[in-house]
């Protein structure tokens, strides 16, 4: 075997278990999808401002969700286990300052701690961020949020080691228009904003269902929020808030990445507590491919139609638009479709790299790191765009593959699930970061695999 990876690193650090996979066997079988990471580690946050304990519920066991309790321990919330099975109590009446030291060696890679800025500034009058980190798919500049808490009075301080945050006169209400609907801008907007003096009118905010959710979780903590047409959210601040009991937004990013398996593999998948409404541009794509899905009151069911698997062209872009995090899965499945398909990545630059180690594996994809023009476009074209020209079908055979990121690592398990032969997908470790008990529920499906290292 070859030992293949992202196109642009030529030696990536192997980290986290090593997967023996044997494929060419169709995946079959039920998944349960709990909250989704986009949300629970958001929320998690948000405990932070009330003055009463938080209860959230549907808590998916990944990294990120470890990664952000470890840091609200450090900053002296209590965290301890519900009695409901996947639930937290958030205590935040012990909430103190912490050091960078401290916030750097429990971030790790995330860049979750951004998020704390808002709320601590609030609480404590200062907030420290360490250098960020996260997947390697392109610059990822903080420059959104630290404009966006200027704004709102706070002072930054860039020093070696990360930034200090230091709000000596409180934060106040602003006017924000965001040159590009950043979820995380967003959300840094929204857990500032709810306790800022003032009203704060957010533009060109994203609307995705974690936000939405994020709003209806600091609504039931007293927060006074509308959102208008055309992406604008206004906020009122208020002098306190209390804490909330929530039940998280199903992981939609995890339900899609199991359609897609289903297509990859020709299996059947049933994923339960996946919804319509979230995934409606999915869904859409899903069956233009070729795919075939049934709709229950618990879940949704994904497998083939009868007939070849199809070409599509797909364009990525903020909601409610095809999710960026839904195309590399979705790449693996178009290597078997009859046909040139088109992904167009308009979200983030490099996260298309992933694609060279589905090359060695017998695929055949073209990326154009410029991105391509075409009459069909509807997303308005950006300087850091990219495009995969995928034909197919062909054959995909095992290789030794090392994880990149987390969707592409995903994307790699998938193509090792349907590929012929054996591979050895190393840094999964990286994947159990987004996606709650991966090894089991590959087990559940039928996968054909052992844990090597």
């Amino acid at each position: 075997m070859t030992l293949v990876g992202n196109a642009q690193s030529t030696t990536p650090a192997v980290s986290g278990d090593v997967l023996e996979i044997r494929g060419g066997r169709p995946l079959t079988g039920q998944v349960d999808v709990k909250g989704a990471k986009n949300l629970a580690t958001k929320a998690m946050v948000a405990s932070l401002l009330g003055e009463t304990p938080s209860t959230l519920r549907d808590v998916p066991e990944i990294r990120d969700v470890e990664v952000v309790r470890s840091l609200l321990e450090v900053h002296g919330v209590a965290v301890s286990e519900g009695e409901e099975p996947g639930s937290l109590i958030l205590d935040p009446a012990g909430a103190k300052s912490a050091g960078f030291e401290e916030i750097d060696a429990h971030a790790g890679s995330s860049r979750i701690p951004i998020l704390f800025c808002g709320p601590l500034l609030h609480l404590l009058g200062q907030a420290f961020i360490p250098d960020l980190g996260g997947c390697r798919i392109g610059d990822r500049p903080i420059d959104f949020h630290l404009e966006a808490l200027r704004k709102f009075g706070a002072i930054v301080d860039k020093q070696p080691n990360g930034i200090r945050l230091s709000a000596p006169e409180g934060l106040h209400g602003a006017n924000i228009e965001l040159p590009y609907p950043s979820v995380g801008a967003t959300e840094q907007v929204l857990l500032t904003a709810v306790r800022a003096k003032g009203v704060t009118e957010l533009r060109n905010a994203a609307i995705e269902p974690e936000i939405m959710d994020l709003i209806g979780v600091l609504q039931k903590m007293g927060a006074i929020i509308s959102y208008e047409p055309n992406r604008v959210i206004f906020i009122e601040g208020v002098d306190e808030l209390h804490g909330y009991d929530h039940r998280s937004l199903f992981d939609r990013n995890e339900a899609a990445s199991w359609a897609c398996a289903a297509l990859a593999t020709d299996g059947e998948i049933f994923v339960k507590g996946a919804r319509q409404y979230e995934m409606l541009t999915f869904l859409n794509v899903f069956r233009k491919v070729g795919g075939s899905f049934d709709i229950t009151d618990d879940g949704i069911y994904f497998r083939r139609a009868a007939t070849p698997l199809k070409p599509v062209t797909v364009e990525t872009d903020v909601h409610p638009g095809f999710m960026t995090d839904w195309q590399q899965p979705l790449i693996v499945a178009l290597t078997q479709a009859e046909g040139t398909s088109v992904v167009h990545e308009t979200v983030y630059e490099n996260r298309l790299g992933f694609t060279h180690a589905l090359n060695q594996m017998g695929a055949d994809i073209v990326v154009h790191p410029e991105g391509l023009e075409g009459e069909y476009r509807r997303v308005p074209r950006r300087e850091l765009e990219q495009a995969a020209v995928i034909t197919g079908p062909t054959p995909l055979t095992g290789a030794e593959i090392v994880v990149p990121d987390l969707r592409g690592g995903y994307a790699y398990v998938i193509a090792a699930l349907a590929a012929e032969g054996t591979s050895r997908v190393s840094n999964v470790g990286i994947i159990r970061r987004g996606y709650e008990k991966f090894f089991d529920k590959l087990e559940a499906l039928g996968a054909d695999f052992d844990v090597v290292g």
